[in-house]
């Protein structure tokens, strides 16, 4: 028999209580994970009585509960935080063996930038603009995770983000749809591979659907409005991107989408994944999600939010056991017809098939041998350094001369956590590399004083005692909160960090900042403290090495931002491929701009320098049947091979709505020697350049377009071609 024929003969098998068990995602915690003792953690965490591994540990695999009665009765159709083999194994093989019909569970885990070996979080990755190192990086954290027991991932996170006072834009491949897609396709193919069945593979979880990465003032679970053109060709994409590129499942988002919640979207999940697209996988909630919709003030009750969810098509409930608790009962009362849950059952099963957990369902715990391993680790390291941006280097700083005498200042140079970000409690914080373990174990002539902090007062004492020898000071400076639910209205550096880099400025001794941070800043005062500005984001576990190998260059930097960066924090939202209006920002005073602050961003996206220097020839543009090709000549004229990311906008002359002033069509890593030229070609379909009118009708018409082949969103060679 196929699958087809197999889920069916099982489905036939089932139950009603069965088959609702199979839409129960359970974790192995006593606390749940989300019910009211969450709640009390959480409240010890944050006043400071619990440490933050404690607290991980409570919620996340700790303190197991007795879940195998319900295993053997059908009720559990899948685990969520279940992050070792032989654990998973435990449970795995009652429900194999003890339960009626021997239907396997599959375990779910946020792998969101790796497992053990920790990577650099998604918004860094993204800065590489490699697409190769984007997949690879997911493959090696799908092979870790199987290896621990694990055979599906809520990855990727695919949220276009245009406000950094969202905590979550850490997770995501930063403000440009076309970038966010290619990102999204990539971390599908590395999770999943070819085959789901392969060895070392998990199944892919594309979220949030859809939009949450617009909420209202970046504050995370707000609602979310906006025009259908601008969520189709902004947000949509990277979703539909995932889902062409074979994602298992889909994650419906928290917020509300112009005031319906996307766990009760009939729109979204109907006509959208399952018409539009022809999406055969799972469709899960995110974590409470459906209770919630009694929060909104869609659903009256309980109930309520269990019949509009199920009906809409969420199938799988994570975290609030509203299904197993109501579901059954509303189908017997006739509240609910038993077609949707069968319909929810076909999903779930086709994924367990997919996955291959009727033929294989234990993990093979003799794989542990890969955890943290050198060549992991030499793949983070790899990804680490292509993830670090180099926002300033004056005089040419940097590289540093490896006989310098060397003074290292702030607490984040030696914070493992730091290292890891959000996200990264899979991973042990020990085995991180700082920058001082790098600077250690390199046997640099160096001084090292934490001296200041975001929660650490500064110590001037300190400070002057280190750097008093120092031939050149590096000052880390950190911002701690990023991820879910750390939304902030403020983005500027906190704590008495500024101070600190004042002190050291009137020292008149060269300095070189790097930033510890998951989201973009408002940092004029730092850009203008330091003579060289390095964005080291939160890198992971080789992050002190890639650091260190790009300060002293063992590596020349190439990576370009994903997200733009403001003066202030009330310039947000804040984007590059922003629609033009009838009085463009200038001089003139009755133009499109704030009144105090530049009218440039500090940094725009695709923004980054290298210890080399690339001149751009004269753009050419030629017609091709599928559309044109932009061709030019990239000349390293800087003493040092290096990479340069090349980038290709577009700006579309006329249309029926008004367009972006630019917009990202391509991308390419170019490796160049010192001295040596190569030609660029780039080619852009007709099909990309098209947009959608008032109707919602996708026109692709004729036009003129401006193209600029450029190091970053702001700058370029220029031509123009009509098509």
């Amino acid at each position: 028999m196929n699958i087809e024929e197999r889920i069916e003969e099982l489905l036939s098998k089932m139950t009603l209580h069965e088959k609702v068990g199979q839409l129960h995602q359970v974790a192995p915690s006593k606390v749940g994970g989300f019910e009211i003792p969450e709640e009390e953690a959480f409240k010890l965490y944050k006043s400071g009585d619990m440490d933050e591994k404690t607290y991980d540990a409570i919620i996340n695999h700790k303190m197991l509960s007795n879940h195998e009665d319900e295993i053997r009765k059908g009720e559990i159709g899948s685990f969520i935080s279940v992050m070792d083999a032989e654990t998973a194994n435990h449970y795995q093989k009652i429900a194999v063996e003890e339960s009626r019909l021997g239907i396997p569970l599959i375990f779910g885990l946020d792998v969101i930038h790796g497992f053990k070996t920790m990577f650099p979080i998604p918004l860094a990755e993204s800065c590489s603009f490699d697409d190769e190192l984007f997949e690879e990086t997911a493959r090696v954290a799908a092979k870790e995770s199987a290896a621990g027991g694990v055979n599906w991932t809520y990855a990727p996170m695919v949220d276009v983000a245009r406000d950094s006072r969202w905590g979550r834009v850490a997770e995501g491949a930063g403000e440009d749809t076309y970038l966010a897609s290619r990102f999204s396709r990539a971390k599908v193919r590395g999770f999943q591979g070819k085959d789901l069945t392969e060895e070392d593979r998990i199944a892919a979880c594309v979220k949030h659907f859809a939009a949450y990465g617009a909420v209202e003032g970046g504050c995370d679970y707000d609602t979310v409005d906006m025009s259908m053109p601008k969520f189709f060709e902004t947000y949509y994409p990277p979703y539909e991107a995932a889902v062409k590129e074979g994602c298992a499942s889909v994650m419906m988002a928290f917020n509300d989408l112009s005031g319906v919640p996307c766990t009760t979207n009939e729109w979204l999940i109907q006509d959208l994944l399952r018409k539009n697209l022809g999406f055969k996988g799972v469709v899960i909630s995110d974590a409470n999600a459906i209770k919630e919709c009694v929060n909104h003030g869609t659903a009256l009750d309980t109930e309520d939010a269990v019949k509009q969810s199920i009906e809409a098509g969420t199938e799988m409930d994570l975290g609030s056991d509203l299904y197993e608790t109501l579901l059954e009962q509303m189908v017997l009362d006739g509240k609910v017809e038993e077609k949707y849950v069968d319909e929810a059952v076909r999903n779930i099963l086709r994924l367990k098939f997919k996955v291959g957990l009727f033929e294989k369902p234990y993990a093979d715990v003799t794989k542990k041998e890969c955890l943290l391993c050198d060549e992991h680790r030499g793949i983070a390291r790899d990804a680490a350094r292509k993830s670090i941006v180099l926002l300033k280097n004056d005089n040419k700083l940097l590289p540093l001369s490896k006989k310098l005498k060397i003074a290292v200042v702030g607490s984040a140079a030696s914070d493992k956590e730091q290292m890891y970000g959000c996200w990264s409690f899979t991973g042990e914080w020990e085995n991180a590399v700082t920058l001082v373990d790098a600077l250690k174990k390199e046997g640099y002539d160096y001084q090292y004083g934490k001296v200041c902090g975001e929660k650490l007062p500064f110590d001037k004492e300190e400070m002057m005692k280190t750097v008093k020898d120092a031939d050149v000071i590096i000052a880390t400076i950190e911002h701690l909160n990023s991820g879910e639910a750390e939304s902030l209205a403020d983005i500027t550096i906190q704590g008495q960090q500024l101070e600190m880099l004042s002190e050291l400025k009137k020292l008149e001794k060269p300095i070189v900042t790097v930033l510890f941070n998951g989201r973009p800043l408002a940092i004029p005062e730092i850009v203008e403290m330091s003579d060289a500005l390095v964005e080291a984001w939160h890198l992971g576990s080789e992050a002190g090495n890639a650091v260190a190998d790009v300060l002293f260059g063992d590596y020349n930097p190439s990576a370009r931002l994903t997200m733009t960066f403001p003066h202030k924090s009330g310039e947000y939202p804040i984007y590059y491929n922003h629609p033009n209006t009838g009085r463009p920002a200038g001089d003139y005073f009755w133009t499109n701009k704030y009144m105090d602050t530049p009218q440039k961003p500090l940094f725009p996206f695709g923004y980054g320098l290298g210890y080399s220097e690339f001149e751009y020839g004269d753009l050419e543009l030629e017609k091709t049947q599928e559309g044109f090709k932009a061709t030019v000549e990239i000349k390293n004229i800087g003493e040092y091979d290096g990479t340069e990311t090349v980038q290709l906008y577009i700006h579309r002359r006329k249309a029926t709505r008004v367009r972006p002033v630019r917009e990202l069509k391509g991308y390419k890593k170019v490796t160049l020697k010192s001295g040596e030229s190569r030609k660029v070609s780039l080619c852009v379909n007709r099909e990309d350049l098209g947009y959608y009118d008032t109707r919602m009708n996708y026109i692709v018409d004729e036009s003129e377009f401006d193209v600029w082949m450029a190091h970053d969103s702001g700058c370029g060679s220029w031509a123009r071609i009509s098509l």
